[in-house]
């Protein structure tokens, strides 16, 4: 398991300052993992409902902009913002708010198809750059047992449809189309993109 890290520099990274606008700390490993070592943590306080008719494209998009929008940026700094959501057609699933909606959503899931859907922005003072990446993923048929089971090990919580793939929910999982990062939080090729694209470097040290 790697430690996410804070506020590293490097004198490749020196000239830029990277702000990470998300309080989740699977996104933070994963920005980890590829050598970003935010400056700055910063946790957006928007209103995350989703407007009448909102597709769940445009919601992501809209809310990963919104994020990134909250905070000013100097001169020398890289935000970057994200919001990730499942979709069951057109319908958008956050992240549960007790153990029994949790148990309604892994009923919805079980034995479909979803889509895991992020939106991404990236940020600097001379303008943004922004990504959608979806995921589809298939859930296997769950016995109310297993629903149980899942619920009392409280990973479902703080997690876009209930459960996170990283943990005991991938035995759950056999088969995704897509960005297997996404579905942890975030799809790191598009990340890393956007954020070499902004002039942001990745350390060399190995975290």
């Amino acid at each position: 398991m790697i430690s996410p890290k804070v506020g590293l520099t490097t004198v490749s990274n020196k000239q830029k300052r990277f702000i990470l606008a998300s309080a989740s700390p699977r996104r933070l490993e994963l920005l980890n993992r590829l050598g970003f070592f935010p400056h700055k943590i910063l946790y957006p306080d928007i209103c995350e409902v989703s407007r009448k008719g909102e597709l769940p494209r445009n919601y992501v998009t809209r809310m990963a902009s919104e994020k990134s929008l909250t905070f000013s940026l100097g001169e020398n700094d890289v935000l970057l913002a994200a919001d990730t959501i499942v979709a069951v057609g057109r319908r958008i699933i956050g992240k549960p708010t007790s153990g029994s909606h949790a148990r309604e959503i892994l009923q919805l899931l079980s034995g479909r198809r979803h889509r895991v859907i992020t939106g991404l922005v990236v940020r600097n003072e001379n303008g943004n750059s922004s990504k959608v990446v979806q995921t589809v993923v298939r859930m296997k048929n769950l016995t109310a047992g297993e629903i149980e089971e899942y619920i009392a090990t409280g990973d479902w919580q703080g997690k876009a449809g209930g459960y996170g793939i990283q943990g005991k929910a991938e035995q759950f999982i056999p088969w995704i189309r897509g960005s297997y990062s996404n579905v942890v939080g975030l799809p790191l090729y598009e990340a890393r993109n956007l954020l070499l694209s902004h002039g942001l470097k990745a350390s060399s040290e190995n975290a």
